[in-house]
């Protein structure tokens, strides 16, 4: 395995115009992340996560500055190569979940992959959305509709999807921000399995308590890098357990 960083920004600048006005969102970038971490990125609003995050998912290019991800230079890359990249490397969690509503759990997570040219066949399609969905534990929600499943389950659906593709990085977008408190606890859980797996992980988050269970910080001010600090995460299964352990005391 190479010891190059899987994700390596140097000197990212984002400008948008509109007619006169000039808004640099971004203002020189630099970031590093290695094989298997994950990374909270935080911020304020108008600080400039969304549109680092875009630029990390390669929905969006940089006015300026290099991004190379897995040794490829996908700053400069055309829309198809963008989209094959998209497919194929990274996987995509949001907060609003994003499933089509009368579809099925399994038909959610199979869609990635009918998009791909390698050419599965049926069979390996509904088997791999299968397993992806036994993954976050909705083996028997298959056939739901989202109509028919909790915020919760819905974001592991959307889990699921990220992963049904084998990504190398899974980028989350405040894939908490819609679920009470448990159930935030649940997802965090679950995303910190897969990084114990060796999925590389990059989380938005506006709350610091959520950014705790990474184990490594960024927070970005005025479109520029304020701060990156590596701690101890925080462990989803043991506050799982406390808050079960309070919930018994309580009943």
């Amino acid at each position: 395995m190479s010891d190059a960083p899987l994700v390596r920004l140097e000197g990212i600048e984002r400008t948008y115009r509109t007619g006169r006005v000039e808004v640099r969102a971004l203002r020189g970038v630099d970031l590093e992340v290695s094989r298997g971490e994950f990374v909270a990125i935080m911020g304020p609003s108008g600080s400039g996560k969304s549109t680092l995050m875009n630029i990390l998912g390669c929905l969006d290019q940089p006015t300026a500055g290099s991004y190379h991800l897995d040794g490829q230079d996908v700053a400069r890359m055309r829309k198809g190569e963008l989209a094959r990249i998209r497919n194929r490397t990274l996987g995509f969690v949001f907060q609003a979940f994003h499933l089509l509503p009368r579809t099925s759990a399994q038909e959610n997570v199979e869609l990635p992959l009918l998009y791909r040219d390698d050419e599965l066949s049926w069979k390996e399609i509904h088997a791999r959305a299968q397993a992806a969905l036994e993954k976050v534990g909705l083996g028997g929600r298959l056939d739901h509709t989202p109509n028919e499943l909790s915020g919760g389950q819905k974001q592991r659906v959307a889990i699921a999807r990220a992963l049904v593709t084998e990504p190398r990085v899974l980028l989350a977008d405040e894939p908490t921000g819609n679920l009470d408190s448990r159930t935030t606890l649940e997802i965090i859980d679950l995303i910190q399995g897969l990084h114990r797996q060796g999925l590389t992980i990059l989380m938005v988050t506006h709350e610091p308590d959520i950014a705790r269970y990474a184990q490594r910080t960024v927070t970005l001010r005025d479109g520029l890098m304020a701060s990156d600090v590596r701690h101890a995460p925080l462990d989803a299964r043991q506050a799982l357990a406390e808050w079960r352990d309070e919930e018994a005391i309580a009943s």
